[in-house]
């Protein structure tokens, strides 16, 4: 195998590591108004969160990192062709970030119930351009001989792209909602639970579309396979939920996230932004990667930094893994 082979798979990995982990992430976020009833509650859902979301987004920090090292070319034409989405993302992340710091800065009805808002919409926006995102890129978009991006804004929301966005912004709902049950006491569990149950119910409808349509569109055996592991391990997700099992539950909503998105990198692969212009057009991992010295220089970097990053990560999830109720929220709050 070749590093550039080696470096899509570590990018692939690196991107299926971020849906997983801010994929509950932002779905606790929309949960905030959707499931909490009062601010004690939203207190509860945001705590739950609050030790590991910035780790989380570590995640995306290296992913995009990888990416301009490994692959410039894919960098140059994703981040030029899709740059409003994806500064609407950035936009949100940075509001997010203030609205999780500076709710409980001052105790004002109007200004906690402000960032609360911002809190909601920061993490129901990012949910569904992720989805956008990724759906434009395995189906394609209208590169040049260049390498250029010639489409516009209207052809990145084609009705392939809308559907990856509700499939993402549903599914990282539901993963929220497993988590929410797993990470609470009380009633709002209960009602996690319940939520949990509508929300897989209409991601299973949502997810079985897109499955359809990507498979259909340019799948293969893998890819068949990564699908198959996706709706049976939702649907597992969904009877674990049922039982009252939420670490199972979770367990098996994490494994729907992980096979849905290596299932997008399999119908990919080799490319990394097909054309559909021409097919001869499109950017691959060989025609967009960077030199073997550089790809064999970063493969040492990353045997040595990863494993750390992700063994601190782990420790966090375990110092912080008690269950938390409104009655461990202070009165001040």
């Amino acid at each position: 195998m070749h590093l550039h082979d080696v470096w899509f798979v570590l990018i692939a990995v690196l991107w299926t590591g971020y849906f997983f982990l801010e994929g509950f992430d932002f779905g606790i976020g929309v949960l905030t108004r959707l499931l909490a009833r009062d601010r004690p509650e939203r207190r509860v859902l945001i705590n739950t969160i609050g030790p590991v979301w910035d780790g989380n987004e570590v995640w995306l920090i290296t992913a995009g990192g990888a990416t301009f090292a490994a692959f410039p070319e894919w960098y140059a034409t994703l981040f030029s062709g899709f740059y409003l989405p994806l500064l609407v993302i950035l936009l949100c992340l940075i509001i997010r970030v203030v609205a999780f710091e500076y709710r409980a800065k001052r105790t004002g009805e109007r200004w906690q119930t402000g960032w609360e808002q911002a809190i909601f919409w920061t993490s129901l926006l990012p949910a569904f351009l992720w989805g956008v995102v990724f759906a434009d890129i395995v189906h394609g978009v209208e590169i040049d001989a260049s390498g250029e991006y010639t489409g516009g804004l209207p052809e990145l929301f084609g009705p392939y792209a809308l559907l990856g966005g509700l499939v993402t912004l549903s599914l990282f709902t539901f993963h929220g909602a497993v988590f929410a049950a797993l990470k609470t006491l009380g009633d709002i569990r209960a009602r996690a639970r319940r939520f949990a149950t509508r929300a897989g119910a209409v991601t299973a409808v949502f997810a079985l579309a897109f499955l359809a349509w990507t498979q259909g569109d340019g799948g293969n055996a893998r890819s068949l396979a990564a699908a198959v592991v996706a709706v049976l391990a939702l649907l597992a997700a969904l009877g674990a939920n049922l039982r009252g099992r939420e670490g199972w539950a979770f367990a098996f909503s994490g494994i729907t996230v992980v096979a849905a998105v290596a299932m997008l990198f399999l119908v990919l692969f080799p490319d990394v932004m097909p054309s559909t212009l021409d097919p001869a057009w499109s950017l691959t991992v060989e025609n967009a990667s960077s030199t073997p010295y550089t790809l064999k220089i970063m493969t040492w970097c990353a045997a040595i930094a990863a494993p750390l990053v992700v063994l601190y990560q782990a420790w966090t999830y375990w110092v912080f893994r008690r269950r938390i109720g409104t009655q461990h929220i202070a009165e001040a709050h």
